[in-house]
């Protein structure tokens, strides 16, 4: 603009999110956390959640955030940056854990445009309505044409009941319509097999929920959907100050546990050497490490010791709470990722405090064969991993485009290793790995 003063104009697209929802969803959070807090969230300077407008489409006009991409300067912080930082950040989380809801589901505007049923009531000119997120809506490319149509209870709920069968009847929609739908690999598991694992994380849940700890666990909490290095900026100056929080398209309200038991990119555990696949792609400097594991501990000790609504479920077991993380989404996850969810909670039913016996149970073929399974889940997962390190993008594959071509470059790099491996594998007559099997463990599109 002629006066410097730089805005952002956004306008979904057909992946957002449910239409007009996911616009005066985020609008709305935007707003009311603003109203709430000092949070450096980009000012609304215009808006529209209706395509009938004279532009034609939905859209936002937003505030440009102040200073520079934390996903970019980073690298080139110190420790005691990197740990403030982390500081700074987990306070942040603390703020939005501050705020109460009275249901799960997503924050509107009251005047959005769903029908009576679908509002429960909050602050003024603030109401709870359906959960956005495209997970519910089959958004994503080609889940019309694989699943058919949105789950047909997105929320908003209004205890934990109704809230985890909200989970369940997602799972059963997010299957695919085709009973002759050609499988990958043995450990993603039959159409049956998604029906009877979802059916039977269904009746565990409704178990774990009698217990006091989950209750208490399960406050209803909002934070930011993608709370990651590429969505905050700080302070070009100073880095550990943050001047800007992006990005809050599918926000929601959930169970407290849910929040506590996710760790953003710049909290996250160094992985040891000895875990990753040798390669000379990359190296992970002793600093590098050590900086890891000062901004894990960081920010554990934050949300345990300064976030009392998020405090019960960090302190406790995470295998309590991975099937509410999970069960709608078996199909994209695999059904050797949901089974072993079950099996280790199954297994230790009793070391955890939980009341009688568990609602699910294997055979001992069954375990054999779940062992196989879950070992070829295991493998493509720590590929992924050790791919987000090499690469620096997310499990999506996202990479800047001022980095394409290098991350090009050493991505086919690591698949020509993976394929090499697997063929000296093959040539040696091992069992296990095969070039076939190796291309279908790829995780990634692009070759």
């Amino acid at each position: 603009m002629d006066t410097s003063f730089r805005v952002v104009a956004r306008l979904p697209t057909s992946i957002a999110g449910p239409p007009r929802l996911t616009t005066n969803s985020e609008v709305a959070t935007m707003a009311y956390l603003r109203s709430k807090f000092s949070l450096p969230v980009p000012k609304v300077l215009d808006w529209s959640d209706d395509p009938a407008n004279a532009i034609g489409t939905e859209f936002i006009i937003q505030e440009h955030a102040e200073g520079v991409k934390l996903h970019q300067t980073w690298p080139n912080m110190n420790s005691a940056q990197h740990m403030l930082c982390t500081k700074a950040l987990s306070m942040v989380i603390k703020q939005m854990a501050s705020l109460d809801f009275p249901a799960y589901g997503s924050l509107y505007f009251s005047n959005v445009p769903l029908e009576a049923h679908l509002q429960i009531p909050f602050e003024q000119g603030f109401c709870i309505g359906p959960h956005c997120s495209p997970i519910f809506w089959n958004r994503n490319p080609g889940e019309v044409e694989l699943y058919g149509s949105p789950s047909p209870n997105c929320g908003p709920w209004r205890d934990l009941q109704s809230y985890c069968k909200g989970l369940s009847e997602t799972g059963f929609s997010r299957l695919p319509k085709e009973k002759t739908i050609k499988h990958g690999l043995p450990h993603q598991g039959t159409i049956q097999d998604h029906i009877q694992l979802i059916k039977t994380s269904q009746a565990v849940m409704q178990r774990l929920i009698q217990d006091k700890r989950i209750q208490d666990a399960a406050t209803p909490a909002l934070s930011h959907p993608d709370y990651h290095k590429r969505n905050i900026y700080v302070s070009p100056e100073d880095p550990t100050i943050i001047t800007g929080l992006i990005d809050w398209q599918s926000t929601s309200i959930e169970p407290a546990f849910v929040y506590a038991n996710e760790t953003p990119d710049f909290a996250t555990p160094p992985h040891l050497d000895d875990e990753q696949p040798t390669t000379p792609i990359t190296i992970t400097t002793a600093r590098e490490r050590k900086d890891a594991s000062i901004c894990h501990q960081t920010y554990n000790v934050a949300l345990v010791g300064l976030v009392p609504k998020l405090r019960p479920a960090r302190l406790l077991d995470p295998t309590l709470f991975r099937l509410f993380h999970y069960t709608h989404l078996t199909w994209t996850g695999s059904a050797a990722a949901i089974r072993q969810d079950l099996i280790e909670l199954s297994d230790r039913w009793t070391e955890l405090g939980l009341q009688g016996t568990c609602p699910y149970s294997l055979t001992d073929e069954e375990r054999e064969r779940h062992a196989r399974e879950y070992e070829d889940f295991e493998a493509v997962q720590g590929l992924k991993l050790w791919l987000k390190d090499v690469l620096n993008t997310d499990s999506d594959g996202w990479i800047p485009n001022d980095v394409w071509d290098a991350a090009r470059d050493a991505h086919r790099a690591a698949y020509e290793e993976w394929i090499q491996t697997a063929r000296e594998f093959e040539n040696r007559g091992e069992e296990g790995m095969t070039v076939e099997k190796a291309e279908r463990l790829w995780p990634f599109d692009a070759r």
